[in-house]
This record gives structure tokens, C-alpha cells and sequence, in this order.
């Protein structure tokens, strides 16, 4: 589904992405691991569109996205999530949902004037949507609750809710584990694994925590000062020898390897 070919991200003299090639294939749970400074979520925003290239390709069903806005790529399917949540924190957890899909009657002037009925229409299927996200999440006690007022976790499943609320093809976490305790994480694990099963969703995951990446990712791509050094299976990338190097450098035994 996604093509990165030779991607360069230098920040003046500071290369965080390197000449990354790499490949996500359509239906995948990929992992992205790597010492901390590795380029992982630098290579993130610039697929994603939140900053642009300095050189190379990204693809995307062999359609050159490179350089594309969020916005655009939001209507190709390609969503991110951020490692701290971007919630709207005075808004409901319905109501973050409901304002995930674009092009709402509600939205033109016109339609305030003389499409009220269209809005309600709209806005009763929201609503059902949102709640059938909320319920599937787990988190159905908490619709009408502040999303400020959420724990780290249950923030996390919200925005992989935001997700669920337009067709996405691929969606790419960053750091959905952090500083979510086991059991939310747990739950986030099964929701994610469900939506590639029965949605047909990809994703590509940045994470710390290795049991989580050995749970759901098949395969591993290991970066490490903006370059790709393996992709593989997690026994495979653990066993690599340019990895264990590039982990014992931050003083990381391989067995024992959680900093990605």
C-alpha cells in the first residue's frame, strides 16, 4: 500500500531521515522500532503530511503522494495518530466523533438557512455511528463525559475512534502505549487487531513496549539515525546483529530491548 523510496527529512545540517526505503504492505500490522532520536516519528510526518519531504518518494496504490497535505491524504484513508492525544478537550467523546467526517451539511451557510432536515438526518447518523464506535471501543460509559477529563488511555481509543468514523485504509499510531496502563493497552491491542481482521485496516505502529509490537506486528522495520537497518519478523530483527548494535549504543541489551 505504501512505497517510501529514498526519503531524506534534514532539519539544516540534521539529517532525522535519512534515505529511507521501506514498504507497507495493504492489509499488514506493521511495527516501526528504534533507539529513541531514531527518525520514526519524523518518517511518520512526513508521510502523513505534516511536514514535507527535503528529497525522495512516498506512494500510495502506486498514486506519488509525496508532499500532499493532511487534509488530502485524511480523504485517501491515510490517518495518524500523534503520541500525545489531540483531543477537543471541551467537547464529549460523541461529540469528538461526530466531527470527524468531512463535507457536513451543516457546514454551509446555505444549508443552516434551508437543509435543516438534511442536517438532523446527518446528525442522527452521526450520532449512531459515534455510539456504535464508542460501544465497540468499550468506552460506550464514557460518550457523554468531557474527552478532557479522559485518562491517557481511554484518550487513545478515542482517537483510534476518530479512525472508525470515515473509511480508512491505513492508519498510522504513534506511541499508542504510552502511558497507558495494561489493561487499556490490552483492549487497544484487540480493538486494533479487530479492525485489520474484519475492516481490512493497515496499520503501522510505533511503540516502547515490545510485547505489544510482538502481539500484533508481522513484520518489524528497525530504524536507526534515519536510516532502515532490517525488516523482518521480531525474532529475526532481535537477532540482527546492525540492530542489537544500534541498540546497545543507548545501552540496551538485546534481550531486554524496550526503547523503540
Amino acid at each position: 500500500m505504501i512505497q517510501v523510496d529514498t526519503l531524506h527529512r534534514h532539519f539544516g545540517g540534521f539529517r532525522a531521515v535519512d534515505g529511507a526505503t521501506l514498504e507497507i504492505a495493504t492489509g499488514s500490522i506493521t511495527g516501526l522500532i528504534g533507539p529513541n532520536g531514531a527518525g520514526k516519528t519524523t518518517l511518520f510526518n512526513v508521510i502523513a503530511g505534516v511536514l514535507e519531504p527535503t528529497s525522495g518518494r512516498v506512494t500510495m496504490d502506486g498514486e506519488d503522494i509525496t508532499g500532499l497535505p493532511p487534509h488530502e491524504l485524511f480523504h485517501k484513508g491515510l490517518l495518524r495518530t500523534f503520541q500525545i492525544a489531540h483531543e477537543f478537550s471541551s467537547m464529549t467523546c460523541r461529540e469528538n466523533l461526530m466531527m470527524v467526517p468531512g463535507g457536513q451539511s451543516g457546514e454551509t451557510l446555505w444549508n443552516t438557512w434551508f437543509g435543516r432536515r438534511r442536517i438532523a438526518d446527518e446528525e442522527r447518523a452521526l450520532r449512531a455511528k459515534a455510539d456504535e464506535v464508542l460501544e465497540f471501543l468499550t468506552i460506550d460509559h464514557l460518550k457523554d463525559e468531557k474527552a478532557g477529563n479522559l485518562s491517557g488511555g481511554q484518550k487513545k481509543l478515542l482517537e483510534l475512534g476518530r479512525t472508525m468514523m470515515v473509511d480508512a485504509k491505513i492508519v498510522f499510531l504513534d506511541e499508542v502505549g504510552a502511558g497507558v496502563n495494561r489493561t487499556l493497552l490490552n483492549t487497544i491491542a484487540d480493538a486494533i487487531q479487530e479492525l485489520n481482521r474484519t475492516r481490512g485496516y493497515t496499520f503501522v505502529v510505533i511503540e516502547h513496549d515490545m510485547d505489544f509490537i510482538g502481539r500484533l506486528c508481522d513484520p518489524v522495520i528497525c530504524m536507526a539515525e534515519g536510516k532502515v537497518l532490517a525488516q523482518g519478523a521480531l525474532d529475526e530483527i532481535k537477532a540482527n546483529e546492525d540492530v542489537i548494535e544500534a541498540y546497545l549504543g543507548t545501552g540496551l541489551k538485546n534481550k531486554d530491548m524496550v526503547g523503540a
